[in-house]
């Protein structure tokens, strides 16, 4: 299943407990009343607190056979508003949401204004600084690549190796809007919230651009920027082998989609 999400009240995606909101438990609840049994979901990438998606996959097993639509529509009217089911098909037994992605892509999205705005601030971050985006973009090329990402991750972070390989990571601006754009094979634990954190503050001029390469050859989060709003978060697409034909992405949020100025005249 591809999954979108407003994260915003939720305690993220994985499952904490009967008493915590969860993506997770909110969806296999919607889900068990189609299958007719509980079912547990694998996700391809565990969200934070407050942090939205647009192409979360999910696999998971069941015992009886329902035509797509029921997966989607049926769900659907069975889920709040702030979560939906956008496609739905079956794949064989050795597909793994997690383990069969080669890659993931965020988007971060940053209101840079002095004034706030009273529209959608828990889809957005938010920095009155004035971001020079060309500055952030020069500092983010030096992260490109296979590396230790200790200075970038969560103090909590509980995985095995630090060693991830970010793919690409490009920063443009549309009007009030500072947009990071990240691909890799996989994140750390705040990974990317600490580098819009990183590239924040050196876009703002408080720090050197070389200064994010500086700090990934540290390796000491000690050293970093504070972690961004996970508001302005979004899991936009995970990429698998062809073979297993699953629907394309990117799935860009909805205000990114609305950027395209049009032609005068048209």
């Amino acid at each position: 299943m591809g999954i979108v999400y407003d994260g915003s009240r939720y305690h993220g995606w994985q499952y904490q407990g009967a008493d915590v909101l969860t993506v997770q438990s909110t969806l296999q609840n919607a889900l068990a009343s189609i299958a007719d049994h509980q079912l547990t979901l694998t996700c391809a990438g565990r969200t934070d607190t407050g942090v939205h998606a647009t192409r979360q996959v999910v696999h998971f097993d069941v015992d009886n056979e329902r035509p797509d639509k029921a997966w989607t529509e049926g769900t659907n009217a069975r889920l709040p508003n702030d979560i939906s089911v956008d496609w739905a098909c079956r794949v064989s037994h050795d597909f793994s949401a997690r383990f069969s992605a080669t890659a993931r892509r965020y988007h971060y999205v940053i209101h840079n204004s002095r004034i706030r705005s009273g529209l959608m601030s828990h889809l957005m971050a938010r920095d009155h600084r004035t971001l020079d985006a060309a500055k952030m973009h020069e500092a983010a090329q030096l992260l490109l690549g296979e590396h230790d990402f200790t200075s970038y991750r969560a103090a909590s972070c509980q995985a095995r190796s630090p060693i991830r390989c970010v793919l690409h990571l490009n920063v443009r601006r549309e009007g009030d809007l500072v947009i990071l754009d990240i691909l890799g094979n996989a994140f750390l634990h705040h990974m990317v919230r600490n580098i819009a954190g990183v590239l924040m503050d050196i876009g703002a001029g408080e720090k050197p651009f070389e200064w994010a390469g500086d700090l990934l050859a540290a390796r000491n989060r000690n050293l970093g920027s504070v972690t961004a709003s996970p508001a302005g978060l979004y899991l936009t697409d995970v990429i698998y082998p062809e073979q297993w034909d699953l629907p394309p992405g990117p799935r860009l949020p909805h205000l990114l989609s609305l950027l395209t100025t049009p032609e005068p005249g048209s």
